[in-house]
């Protein structure tokens, strides 16, 4: 006789849409707990021989590699610096609805749910072992996690199926014994089965499954939040390297930046002149932060050079730091955003690295490569000329950088955006050609060459915010790196534009505040920012998107006076 678990809506089982969705809520309950196991112990063997091995960090990253652009777009606009929480908390729903399914597949049609964990497993196993830098064992913690997880996914679905089985039977009774007595041979008149003597025992097995799969299913639950979490826990503390990070001590630079008077207005509202390391804008292609410790950093040169050349973390600091003043942009910024920031940095400039590997002349491309994988393209020139400060940064704001921004060597190079220069958790440098190689954002729709755009923008007043009426001051920033800012203009409604005052500049390749006093008269107004550079140049006026080189216009802002 077929198992009832695969008749589940026969009449005779007197089955409920209730009924159903009971077993199948238990059933998606056991691939919960299955996924559970999964991740638990695929996180413990990473954290035993593999810690490039998680899957779902894997997965996370694999993600964001194939993303279309719109969708990296967007998720910058709606959670900006919190877009890699928002990922995995998008990935935690997709495993969860997943792991249900799974549940459900096994309790009804048995083995599809557990080939379908094992399709989790091979696409997670495959997301693993393709990434660059992937180490030898980092397939094993997927291919052990998947094990166990099937095992713990079929153990619990066949008491579910045993427990289901007795309950059907206690309610109707069936089999042999339902169908009028037991022959005993020789003529004998059959005896009358006992149906309360069936009812009781087959509710008494029904109560012995339910227990054994609650048991089963709270074990196998608790363990995997102890092993998960603390395999977790415990990598993050054996390989934390914010403890190095704190211990280490950089020697003075050489030389400082120099603020003059003036430089930082004392307006309310304005945005800082330097960025605190803790408000600096993230965005990157990284879903965990890497550890990469000082002590085993290297940073190779190659591809076209006369020589290869590699160099430690204390390589480059003795060849001497210096202080330097840089704002840097986000190539995703929108008109009137906030994915910038300035830091006073320390580093070596990159053009005294390049040449001790000696560029060839047809070179004009330098490939910078993260541990993570992430590439970008810099023109060579950039990178040699002396007149501009391209450097490789291990200091911010007076301590060594951040480890979420590049710890311990980063790229910074004034006048370019990020994706094609601020390479973080640097690698290696491979001199190379534009027409030979592309970097991670080149083939995703973004240009090779993307020098940063003059740009303005209205810190004050706020636009969720009415001011009150008489004196007031329309403040903010304004930014042309490598050539500096010439003037801001500000106009109210359809009033002629006014110059602005501009803060005292640091350098070309810091921004400048800027503050217009006005008297507020009631009811709202638009106020309209544009900037002209030293060279001449006026802000484009013209709205462009964030896509292939930046974006482009003039900031509007309504400001509402009561």
């Amino acid at each position: 006789m077929e198992h009832p678990a695969q008749q589940p809506d026969r009449p005779g089982a007197r089955r409920t849409g209730a009924g159903r969705l009971r077993w199948w809520s238990l059933a998606a309950l056991a691939g919960v707990v299955s996924a559970g196991v999964f991740l638990a112990a695929a996180e413990l063997v990473a954290f035993l021989v593999a810690r490039d091995g998680s899957p779902i960090l894997a997965v996370g990253a694999f993600v964001i590699d194939i993303v279309p652009q719109w969708a990296k777009e967007l998720a910058i606009e709606l959670f900006g610096a919190n877009d890699k929480i928002a990922l995995l908390g998008g990935l935690g729903l997709a495993v969860l609805v997943a792991s249900c399914i799974s549940g459900i597949l096994q309790f009804v049609r048995p083995p599809l749910g557990a080939v379908a964990l094992g399709l989790a497993g091979a696409l997670s196993l495959a997301a693993i072992v393709t990434r660059t830098g992937a180490t030898a064992f980092a397939w094993l913690p997927p291919l052990v996690g998947t094990a166990a997880g099937i095992v713990v996914l079929h153990l619990l679905i066949r008491r579910l199926r045993a427990w289901h089985a007795a309950t059907v039977d206690a309610v109707v009774p069936g089999g042999a014994a339902s169908g009028g007595g037991t022959a005993l041979g020789g003529g004998a008149t059959p005896t009358p089965p006992d149906p309360g003597a069936r009812a009781k025992s087959d509710a008494a097995a029904a109560s012995v499954d339910r227990r054994g799969f609650f048991v089963l299913a709270g074990i196998a639950a608790a363990s995997a939040l102890v092993v998960g979490v603390g395999a977790r826990v415990a990598g993050a503390a054996t390989s934390s390297i914010a403890a190095v990070r704190r211990a280490l001590k950089l020697p003075a630079p050489n030389s400082t930046v120099t603020v003059p008077e003036g430089a930082e207005l004392d307006i309310p509202g304005i945005t800082p002149l330097y960025t605190p390391n803790g408000d600096f804008y993230r965005v990157d292609t990284a879903l965990t932060v890497p550890s990469v410790d000082p002590g085993t950093w290297r940073l190779v040169v190659d591809g076209m050079v006369g020589r290869r050349v590699e160099l430690s973390f204390d390589d480059l600091v003795a060849m001497g730091l210096d202080e330097y003043s840089i704002t840097l942009t986000c190539v995703s910024n929108e008109v009137g955003g906030d994915l910038l920031g300035t830091a006073k940095w320390l580093g070596v400039p990159v053009r005294d690295v390049l040449a001790k590997a000696m560029p060839g002349a047809d070179a004009d491309m330098v490939l910078s490569r993260s541990v993570d994988g992430f590439t970008a393209s810099t023109p060579l020139a950039s990178l040699t000329d002396d007149g501009l400060d391209a450097i490789l940064a291990v200091g911010m704001n007076g301590e060594p950088l951040p480890l979420e921004h590049g710890f311990p060597v980063r790229m910074v190079v004034p006048g370019l955006y990020g994706y094609v220069s601020a390479t973080k958790w640097l690698s290696e440098l491979k001199v190379t050609r534009f027409d030979a190689e592309e970097a991670y954002w080149t083939p995703r729709g973004y240009s090779a060459k993307a020098p940063i755009k003059l740009s303005s923008r209205i810190d004050t007043p706020r636009l969720d915010k009415a001011v009150d009426p008489g004196p007031g001051v329309i403040a903010g920033v304004a930014w042309a790196q490598t050539v500096g800012i010439d003037r801001v203009e500000v106009k109210i409604d359809d009033a002629d534009w006014q110059p602005a005052t501009l803060s005292n500049p640091v350098n070309a390749d810091t921004w400048v505040q800027w503050f217009l006093e006005w008297e507020a008269t009631s009811g709202t107004h638009n106020v309209t920012v544009r900037a002209i550079d030293r060279d001449g140049n006026l802000q484009v006026e013209e709205r462009a998107p964030i896509a292939p080189d930046g974006s482009t216009g003039w900031q509007r802002r309504l400001v509402r006076v009561s």
